[in-house]
This record gives structure tokens, C-alpha cells and sequence, in this order.
């Protein structure tokens, strides 16, 4: 019966939507340890955005990290500019939700991030993550500069080999150099502290990322 559901797909050039010039929201403070969500971030510190599913759940599970400065929910990957929530629910946008992490890589690695992304979602599953459907569900890293591609790259290959040995398919995770972010409305940031009992699905394959290395010729995908 699935050939009577649409499947989701990326959206083409002439089926985004329009968006906007101005920003959407200008977030202010982090609910939880009151640090800006935006920049500019204190010297030493570093941007790193992924993709998981729902961003509710995805964000609670890097901000208690240590090391983690601050984390923010927003749009990312797509055409649309500075969409609203309800626009890249259409799929029309092009965006998936994602999650900001801020962190100083003196005390918590991007590999360390990286193991938390892969072991908190299922990363085969196309354009949804269990019951949510749709692009804006898809499984993304969106990396700043070589080394995090390369290290991206590298994980993503020792998880896949992982995956494998379980039975799970192919990881259709996408990973390339970042987009611009858009930050999602207020109500989203740090959805969980505000809304405790809120929608937390559990996507995760119970699969462990293993110990992993960067090579040179990780650098190009």
C-alpha cells in the first residue's frame, strides 16, 4: 500500500518556499546555563551542528556535556531562508531540524560529540527517524572546516561497519561543509526544560561507535 503515500523527497529549486529576509527570532539565553545562543561565542570555542531527528530530544543529549558551552536548536541545510517552524514542516524548505553545539575542544573532543550523534539515532532510515517522516528528520552532519569532514567521514565509516554487523543497512547520513543556520523560534530552544514531559522519541540502535582513525585521504569524500 505504500505506492499510495507520497514519499518525502528533497524539494526542487522551484518548489522552495520563499522565506524571508529578516531573522525569525533573535534568541537571547540558554535556559538552562544562561549562555548567549548567539554569536560571537568566547575565543577557543568551537561551532559543530548535526542533524538526528527531532531536535527536542537531540539537543537535551549534548547539552549537559562538559565541555559544551551552549547548545541551540534551528533550520539548516535547505534553501529557504530564515524559514519558520511550520515552513520546514511542509518539506519544502529544504532544511533538517538541527542541533548547534558549542564547545571548547580542550575538554570535550569532536569525536566525542561525533559518538554521541551516531549512538543517539538511527542513521539509515532515510528522510525520518522512526514515526516522524519527512526531510526536515533526516540524518545530517554539517561540518566546519577539513578536519571535521575528515573526522566526520572517518566515523561514519567505522559506524557503518558496525551497523553492518548488526544487520542494519546502509547509512544514508548527509555530511558536508555547513550552511548557514537559522534559529528556530524561542519555544523550541531547550524544549525539554520547558516542556519536561514533551515529545522525546528514542531512536537509537543500542549500536556503540567504536574507537576510530583520521587519515589523510579522509579529507575528501
Amino acid at each position: 500500500m505504500q505506492f499510495l503515500f507520497r514519499q518525502p523527497a528533497m524539494p526542487r529549486e522551484s518548489e522552495l518556499l520563499p522565506g524571508r529576509a529578516e531573522a525569525i527570532v533573535q534568541p537571547v539565553a540558554h535556559v538552562v546555563n544562561g549562555h548567549a545562543l548567539t554569536p560571537p561565542y568566547p575565543d577557543g570555542l568551537e561551532v559543530a551542528e548535526f542533524a538526528l531527528g527531532c531536535f527536542w530530544g537531540a539537543e537535551k543529549a549534548f547539552w549537559s556535556i562538559p565541555g559544551v558551552w551552549v547548545t541551540a536548536v534551528g533550520y539548516q541545510g535547505g534553501g529557504t531562508p530564515n524559514p519558520t517552524y511550520n515552513e520546514a514542516c511542509t518539506g519544502r524548505t529544504g532544511h533538517a531540524e538541527t542541533v548547534r553545539v558549542v564547545f571548547d575542544p580542550k575538554v570535550v573532543s569532536y569525536a566525542d560529540l561525533l559518538r554521541v550523534f551516531w549512538e543517539h539515532h538511527d542513521p539509515t532510515q532515510g528522510f525520518r527517524q522512526g514515526n516522524d517522516n519527512g526531510t526536515q528528520y533526516r540524518s545530517a552532519i554539517f561540518t566546519h572546516g577539513p578536519e571535521q569532514h575528515a573526522t566526520a567521514i572517518a566515523s561514519r565509516d567505522a559506524y557503518q561497519a558496525e551497523l553492518a554487523k548488526q544487520g542494519y543497512g546502509t547509512v544514508t547520513t548527509e555530511i558536508r561543509e555547513a550552511p548557514e543556520f537559522y534559529f528556530a523560534e524561542d519555544y523550541h530552544q531547550q524544549y525539554l526544560v520547558k516542556v519536561p514531559n514533551g515529545y522525546c522519541p528514542n531512536h537509537s540502535t543500542g549500536v556503540a561507535l567504536p574507537d576510530f582513525e583520521v587519515t589523510p585521504l579522509q579529507y575528501v569524500d
